[in-house]
């Protein structure tokens, strides 16, 4: 906020200040005569006051480009047009009085601002600043001789003399030196110097108590004094100051070079300039690299001087309203700038107010921080425990599933062993007497012993064990097979699918990757679903098996139906293929390629797709590995495919 006003506003000749003297005469007699005759009057309607017109002038005594005044003014028109009951119309004059002065233009002033408002109704002269209260009391001579006058941001000290005439009310405000040294003593505990910038005190608002409190400053801090100087004098002095000084900064719009400035950019201009704090009085001052200060609020300012014009177009007469100090003043302080001087907040004065700050988003919301990390450290440790278990029984899987097979194995091996036990127990009987009476035959036909009816009996022997043992070997093949009477409509794809989910932990432990093609709408084929499930199950452990020693592992597994009305099941790997000269043996019992193969599982795999009246065959891959397929007959064609 600028302190700076122009001299106070006089007439200009002796018979002006007697006229004025006259005029409150007059108007002091007329009041009297007024009470006494509103006293005896009868009527009531004589005593009641008349309603002023709804529309207020600002007089502004900054110019239009400065913050504080301007602060004010916005402050003051939101909150009259709010709260009024009735539109009240406002008109607003910034004077810049800082910049302008002198008899002439105070008298022009005069002049312009009566003409210009000649045809319109003003109903209160609203003045900010102690210059444009002056400039109010002497508009008061002409239209508006009768118009209340509410004023704001008036310092105390200079309201003792003004000695106002009635129908004036309004707040004041305290602004001195003693505030600024006392911040700056917070800010700088060893201060020793004062650097005052700003204009002289001859050209502020309120000389001669700017004069008289630099003359008073304590003793042990001594005056730097920076006023009247140019702005590049002023920014090298204010960037060599020593340690144990501050700046106040009082306002400043015309240098020594006759320069003009708005009291904020001079001020922006110095506070990048220093070397040590800048303290303000001023609240719209604070962001632009000062300290801080114990700073006046324009919009607290504003608010009360709406309220206070409220009461008067109310009638309530601005007599009858006291004239108060404000309480605006607040410490408020830039917390980049504390920062920058190395200042802690605990330093400030009580209720002070710091602004810029950025705290960190723990200092601002502790709470939903501590709350989201709780979640977050329970969530990964959720998320671990069943990373953990998901780990453990993938391995359980794996072990079950090798365990399985092995069992597997060592069943299939065990049922084998008593199997050919028992075939070789049951055939072995037929087989020796077959033998026996073979050779006792042929005693009996050699030379010199011939016994013809005793060979025929041998040979008759002979052909009934022969036909024993084919039945036992028939009775064991019946043990494994099926009648066709137990053949239904089967689902190929989704025999597929069954085996590929039981097969899925042994295909994700070789790294396999699975690719299907699986025809939509596929006809049921005819058959029995354990045996063929058997049969897909052994050609997709064959081809996982077989790519164990290969890099790229890819199983593919196809169904489609034939022109033929079949269904064809193809089952490819990249393994390292079969030797074309094993081809032609690749089905036949007891033939295998593998270390502990037996040689059963792909003649047992022909058996059964034999036995559905089907085909089974293999060829080689396009680019590497196999491919096994087999056809079987659909429901609506029962004949070979």
């Amino acid at each position: 906020m600028s302190n700076v006003r122009s001299d106070r506003l006089e007439y200009p000749t002796t018979a002006g200040r007697l006229h004025r003297y006259a005029s409150y005469a007059a108007a002091a007699i007329i009041c009297c005569l007024s009470a006494v005759c509103s006293t005896a009057s009868a009527d009531p309607s004589l005593s009641r006051p008349q309603s002023l017109p709804r529309a207020v002038l600002f007089l502004d005594q900054f110019e239009s480009a400065n913050p504080f005044g301007t602060a004010i003014f916005s402050s003051f028109r939101s909150t009259l047009n709010r709260d009024a009951p009735q539109p009240v119309s406002i008109y607003l004059e910034h004077l810049d009085l800082g910049r302008f002065r002198g008899p002439h233009f105070e008298t022009a002033l005069q002049t312009f601002l009566h003409e210009k408002y000649r045809n319109k109704p003003v109903g209160i002269l609203v003045a900010n600043g102690s210059a444009a209260l002056e400039l109010a009391l002497h508009l008061r001579t002409g239209q508006w001789s009768e118009a209340p006058i509410v004023f704001a941001a008036v310092d105390e000290d200079q309201f003792d003399e003004l000695k106002l005439p009635f129908n004036v009310t309004g707040t004041t405000i305290r602004l001195n030196l003693n505030d600024p040294i006392s911040v700056a003593r917070t800010l700088v505990p060893n201060l020793k110097r004062i650097a005052i910038v700003g204009d002289p005190p001859e050209r502020q608002f309120v000389p001669r108590q700017v004069a008289a409190q630099l003359g008073s400053l304590p003793a042990e801090v001594k005056l730097i004094d920076l006023t009247n100087l140019t702005m590049k004098e002023l920014k090298k002095r204010v960037a060599s100051l020593p340690d144990d000084s501050a700046i106040v900064y009082t306002g400043l719009v015309v240098d020594a070079e006759g320069v003009a400035y708005t009291s904020h950019e001079a001020l922006t201009v110095v506070a990048q300039a220093a070397n040590r704090p800048v303290i303000v009085q001023a609240e719209t001052q604070i962001g632009a690299g000062v300290a801080g200060g114990l700073v006046a609020s324009p919009t607290a300012i504003g608010q009360q001087t709406a309220r206070l014009v409220q009461r008067v177009l109310a009638n309530e007469g601005a007599t009858n309203i006291d004239v108060a100090t404000a309480d605006v003043m607040t410490p408020v302080f830039d917390s980049r700038q504390l920062q920058r001087w190395n200042v802690n907040a605990d330093r400030l004065p009580p209720g002070s107010e710091v602004r810029y700050d950025n705290p960190s988003l723990w200092n601002q919301h502790p709470a939903q921080i501590a709350a989201v990390a709780a979640a977050a450290l329970l969530q990964s440790a959720l998320i671990m425990w069943l990373l953990f278990e998901h780990r453990r029984r993938h391995r359980a899987e794996i072990a079950a599933r090798n365990m399985m097979s092995d069992l597997y194995q060592m069943n299939r091996m065990a049922t084998a062993g008593e199997l050919s036990a028992s075939i070789a127990h049951e055939v072995n009987q037929p087989l020796m007497g077959i033998v026996t009476r073979a050779s006792a035959a042929a005693r009996w036909l050699t030379t010199g012993r011939l016994d013809v009816d005793k060979a025929r009996d041998a040979l008759v022997q002979i052909s009934q064990a022969a036909h024993r043992a084919s039945e036992i070997v028939a009775n064991v093949r019946a043990m494994f097979q099926r009648d066709a009477e137990d053949r239904v409509p089967v689902d190929i794809n989704g025999l597929i699918l069954t085996v590929l989910k039981i097969v899925r932990i042994d295909l994700q432990r070789h790294d396999i990757e699975l690719q299907t093609q699986l025809a939509d709408q596929l006809p049921p084929a005819m058959g029995n679903p354990v045996q063929l499930q058997q049969v897909i199950l052994n050609l997709v452990l064959n081809a996982a098996e077989s790519m164990h020693a290969v890099r790229e592992r890819v199983l593919r597994i196809k169904s489609e139906a034939t022109v033929r009305k079949t269904v064809r099941v193809s089952i490819e790997d990249t393994g390292p293929g079969i030797d074309p000269s094993n081809l032609d043996r690749i089905f036949k019992p007891l033939f295998t390629t593998k270390a502990r193969g037996m040689g059963m599982g792909l003649s047992i795999c022909r058996s059964i797709i034999e036995g559905h009246n089907g085909r089974i065959w293999v060829s080689s891959a396009a680019r590497t590995g196999s491919i096994f397929q087999f056809e079987l007959a659909t429901e609506n064609h029962g004949g070979q495919p």
